[in-house]
């Protein structure tokens, strides 16, 4: 566990929460609770307003599942992703200057098809397979993501699943292998699922191993998902072409793809996506 002091991060002495000790030691955790039932309902009404009155903000998003920005277009969300229970866990990991680096609402459609294993950033210490992250170094933690769910979340809506401890892995989850798809382990253990009631939240580092899970016909899922990261990680809540440090002549002189990166011009990725 981290604070920051004087500028820099040191070790943090006074004692974590569970959610933030389980969140370090296995990748992921479930909070209950973070907003009451009346917050959660002006919440969700809120985000689905927003969907209603806009379009998807990417072409990708065919199906018009998700709204980006969203601490900028809902004053609740961004009350929201504020809660108290949810700096108690991730401050401790990510310093008590973490910022904000995406903030997207999703709405899935009913029986959505889940997603692939994946990682939302990293590995961020990569290794290669058999060499093994020391357990006397706690590993260090860069982002977080968290959902916020504005409905129940059962097992028949395509819950999160995760592979406890694969953060540590340094490695992205072997997506080609037909054994690991058939049945996807880590450390010899399956999945773990992660249900969920409104006005829970549950937490992933940004390195472990996870999916959405297919839906039943009739079941889908709706909840405000936010990525928190260290103070030196850039935030990505709108593009960089929308954004930037650059001046205009700056810009035009950045003539070449890899200009354009040194300049800090990045095509969009994960979390700006």
């Amino acid at each position: 566990m981290i604070t920051r002091r004087y500028g820099n991060l040191a070790l943090r002495e006074d004692p974590a929460p569970a959610s933030a000790v389980q969140l370090e030691a296995q990748g992921y955790a479930h909070v209950t609770g973070v907003l009451d039932a009346g917050a959660t309902a002006a919440l969700r009404e809120e985000v689905a307003a927003v969907f209603d009155a806009s379009e998807a903000d990417r072409p990708a998003d065919q199906h018009g599942e998700f709204r980006h920005a969203m601490l900028n277009r809902s004053a609740l969300a961004q009350q929201a992703i504020a809660a108290p229970a949810i700096l108690e866990t991730i401050e401790p990991l990510l310093g008590e200057d973490c910022h904000v680096i995406a903030n997207t609402a999703w709405r899935n459609r009913l029986g959505h098809s889940g997603g692939r294993w994946h990682t939302d950033a990293g590995p961020h210490i990569p290794r290669p397979e058999g060499v093994a992250w020391p357990d006397a170094i706690p590993y260090p933690v860069f982002a977080i993501g968290m959902h916020l769910f504005l409905e129940d979340c059962p097992l028949e809506a395509g819950p999160t699943a995760v592979l406890a401890r694969s953060h540590r892995s340094g490695r992205s989850p072997p997506v080609d292998d037909p054994v690991f798809q058939a049945t996807p382990t880590y450390d010899g253990e399956g999945p773990v699922l992660l249900p969920a009631k409104a006005g829970d939240a549950i937490f992933f580092v940004s390195d472990i191993w996870h999916r959405g899970t297919p839906a039943l016909g009739d079941f889908g899922r709706f909840f405000l998902q936010c990525h928190y990261a260290r103070r030196d990680i850039a935030q990505r809540i709108r593009m960089t072409d929308e954004v930037n440090h650059l001046t205009p002549e700056a810009v035009a002189r950045a003539d070449t793809p890899r200009a354009r990166k040194l300049a800090g011009l990045h095509r969009p990725g994960f979390y700006d996506l």
